[in-house]
């Protein structure tokens, strides 16, 4: 039990969550509501964020399960805490973006999720995507204007950044840093004549680009695949990364578990008796005739697998998991034979146990039970039904009456 799931429920998933789901819910969360997507979902993002943070750490779980968010505020740094800086520090790590430190040098990554189907991580795939993203203008090499033409801004002294002093009270100042507004944070000025033509200026255009995704053999969901130095180009900065985070979509016969794949097979009671054949068309179109031999008995609930017809494994497509079937068994309605047909059958079956009986017992003394179906759940409505009812919903019920003799 755990003593609140608020963080849970941010991230949509039960208390008893893995490390996977908890992953899963993050990424598909924090990509639905990062602040390049969705603007004024800045606080839903932290949220995700702090949730995400805190879960996915097991000390800071347990410290939570125990005493909520409160025990994580009190238990600080003692708690295995400190935590991140920010949300994006979080995001970062888990896409691969890297440090505080190194993004103010190099650009911001973006992140794009590409839904695939399990034959795509089967047999491979290829996407080809068109991007939109800013480039520095080629004309004008990334400058803003002719070269020599910019001078630095006099009001920042080139650092883009101003620094303003207030008094709070007698003998207490705070500084403020803001972004210089004579440049707009550039930290050079160009005056409107030997601006560049084609960008205005803004040293950036915004260019369209076509990236070709290549999908390998045996990918997983959630997998990653980075275009390193194809994001957004900014002056001074290295641009960022563009990521591709594969989100796999549910299949309609197979769900997979690491390299295997997993399908259920419904059976005849006959066919689980005497052996059967049944085709099953595979991730790559061909058809495996699954069989089982007349006397190789299969009961409802069993597990069976076949080798080498699983999924591929990354970077090794030649190896393959296994294909894990569970077996359920249909057993047919009743009286689908007459009572003359049930005896011949019964000949061939194991022979039934017999019920002991106590010793001394004679037969006057038992009872015999016939069973009948039942329908538990409408039982219950109909006894929740009485128990709920008012007095008023019985006919000409005008109180509480006592039957007396």
């Amino acid at each position: 039990m755990v003593k609140e799931t608020a963080f849970y429920d941010t991230l949509g998933v039960k208390p008893s969550a893995t490390p996977e789901e908890l992953k899963k819910a993050y990424r598909k969360l924090a990509l639905k509501y990062h602040p390049d997507k969705n603007p004024t979902e800045g606080e839903k993002f932290k949220q995700i964020s702090q949730a995400y943070e805190v879960l996915s750490d097991p000390k800071k779980r347990e410290v939570y399960d125990r005493g909520g968010e409160k025990a994580i505020k009190e238990g600080g740094s003692s708690s295995g805490g400190g935590g991140f800086a920010s949300p994006m520090d979080i995001f970062d790590l888990f896409f691969g973006g890297g440090s505080r430190m190194h993004r103010e040098r190099k650009g911001k990554n973006v992140v794009h999720q590409i839904s695939v189907s399990l034959e795509d991580l089967y047999n491979g795939a290829s996407r080809k995507l068109s991007l939109q993203k800013n480039a520095l203008c080629e004309r004008c090499e990334g400058r803003g204007s002719r070269k020599g033409a910019a001078q630095m801004c006099m009001m920042c002294h080139g650092s883009g950044m101003q620094v303003r002093v207030h008094q709070l009270a007698p003998g207490m100042v705070q500084q403020v840093s803001t972004v210089c507004q004579g440049c707009q944070g550039q930290g050079q000025r160009i005056s409107q004549k030997d601006r560049c033509k084609a960008c205005g200026g803004r040293k950036i255009l915004r260019q369209k680009k076509i990236l070709e995704v290549h999908i390998d053999k045996g990918m997983r969901d959630g997998q990653k695949i980075v275009f390193h130095g194809e994001g957004d180009q900014e002056p001074g900065l290295e641009p960022g990364d563009i990521i591709f985070v594969l989100d796999l979509r549910e299949h309609p016969q197979f769900t997979r578990n690491r390299d295997d794949l997993m399908m259920s097979m419904e059976l005849q009671l006959v066919e689980a008796l005497c052996g059967f054949q049944k085709p099953v068309q595979t991730l790559d179109n061909r058809t495996l005739l699954v069989t089982s031999h007349p006397g190789d008995l299969i009961k409802p609930g069993d597990t069976k697998c076949i080798v080498n017809e699983g999924m591929p494994k990354h970077r090794h497509p030649f190896e393959k998991g296994r294909l894990i079937i569970t077996f359920t068994v249909v057993f047919p309605k009743a009286n689908f034979l007459p009572n003359p047909k049930l005896k011949e059958l019964e000949r061939y079956l194991p022979e039934r146990k017999e019920a002991e009986r106590p010793e001394g017992m004679d037969d006057d003394l038992y009872i015999y039970a016939d069973l009948e179906d039942c329908n538990l759940e409408s039982r219950r409505r109909r006894r929740s039904h009485y128990y709920y009812m008012e007095e008023d919903d019985y006919p000409g019920a005008t109180g509480v009456q006592c039957q007396t003799s």
